[in-house]
């Protein structure tokens, strides 16, 4: 019988200023060790791994857009996907992508020419000070943070970026904390790679890989880590297991 992976750990260090904005120096995480693909197959590749990829990028840059903001700060950028669908929004203005693999980076620069002065690229963690903006989102870049309390301070970080109305949005996967309805959205999750031409034994295989650096908690856990973070946290799409949660920065409180 199929097993549900273990879940895994990630660390993130290093910097080094250079010209412009903040780039800082080479990470250890990298998007051709983990999911063992190269650069150019990840776009392709990731609409098989990922159920409704394309339908919750639309979601997550329609929310975005929702507030029409100056800068968008795009977390864990990879080859550019999710700033380009945010990028296509009439209301956005620029996109700042923030991410530690330098090949996924040059891959975005190049996705995201036609874009010209509203892309920005910013290598650096985003464990790292966060500037001042209107909107963050994130798309499948989040689960590599594999303690709550750490992701929560992220998410308090990512609040206090964010301007007056600024919103959160991240897509990303979500699972229940244990069986069955955690198997169950394996199954359902693992027979999606299995219509893309993935036999059911190497899904399994690469949710069990994957678990070495992806930690993925429950819609729960992640609206409640949200919610002692500052936002007003919602669900706004799922297609098991893939996610969009959103949440805009609540107003701070006088204690007069």
């Amino acid at each position: 019988m199929a097993h549900c992976p273990k879940r895994g750990t990630i660390s993130r260090r290093g910097f080094a200023n250079q010209e412009g904005l903040v780039i800082l120096a080479p990470m250890s995480h990298s998007v051709r060790q983990h999911l063992q693909l190269d650069i150019e197959a990840y776009d392709g590749s990731i609409r098989a791994f990922i159920p409704g990829y394309e339908a919750m990028l639309r979601c997550a840059a329609e929310a975005v857009a929702g507030v029409q903001p100056e800068r968008v700060l795009d977390l864990g950028a990879g080859t550019g996907a999710l700033a380009e669908v945010i990028l296509e929004q009439s209301d956005v203005a620029v996109v700042e992508l923030v991410d530690v693999d330098e090949e996924m980076l040059g891959r975005a620069q190049a996705r995201l020419q036609r874009f010209g002065e509203r892309v920005r690229l910013r290598r650096q963690s985003f464990n790292d000070p966060l500037p001042s903006c209107d909107a963050v989102a994130a798309s499948l870049a989040l689960h590599h943070v594999a303690d709550i309390g750490a992701k929560t301070a992220l998410f308090a970080r990512i609040a206090q970026a964010l301007r007056p109305g600024g919103l959160f949005v991240n897509a990303d996967v979500t699972m229940p904390e244990a069986d069955p309805e955690r198997a169950a959205d394996y199954a359902t999750w693992a027979a999606h790679l299995v219509v893309c031409g993935i036999p059911e034994a190497r899904a399994y295989q690469h949710f069990d890989e994957w678990s070495d650096e992806d930690t993925y908690f429950p819609l729960e856990t992640e609206l409640q880590a949200m919610r002692e973070a500052g936002f007003d946290a919602n669900c706004v799409w799922r297609q098991t297991p893939s996610t969009v949660l959103v949440g805009g920065r609540r107003a701070a409180t006088s204690s007069s």
